[in-house]
């Protein structure tokens, strides 16, 4: 099962739900704003991706804390700040997408 996560504010993790919806592929999503992922689904991410690569650097929070100017462990900032993560997020069975992309969407929706 594809599972998406974001924020509800999120407007390209808006679009990947309702892609999801109109083409009925079932999904899961993980709201930031209501819960932590567990340690799991940061080993997965991590696995997948470098940390790098997850990190939203035009985000407000991102640009308001300073973070462009300083050195930090991408890991550990991630795990404690989630409002750094590009979102959405999409899993599937080990692959990682970020960022809106109908094309991964629509692949790993038809397995």
């Amino acid at each position: 099962m594809l599972q998406i996560i974001g924020t509800k504010k999120c407007k390209d993790t808006a679009k990947v739900l309702r892609a999801c919806k109109e083409r009925s592929i079932p999904f899961q999503f993980v709201d930031l704003s209501q819960r932590d992922l567990s340690e799991g689904e940061w080993k997965a991410l991590f696995a997948a991706l470098p940390a790098q690569e997850l990190l939203d650097t035009d985000s407000v929070y991102y640009i308001k804390n300073g973070y462009s100017f300083r050195e930090f462990d991408s890991i550990e900032e991630l795990k404690e700040h989630p409002q750094l993560l590009k979102t959405p997020i999409l899993r599937n069975k080990g692959k990682v997408s970020v960022g809106y992309s109908i094309d991964s969407l629509l692949a790993w929706g038809n397995t």
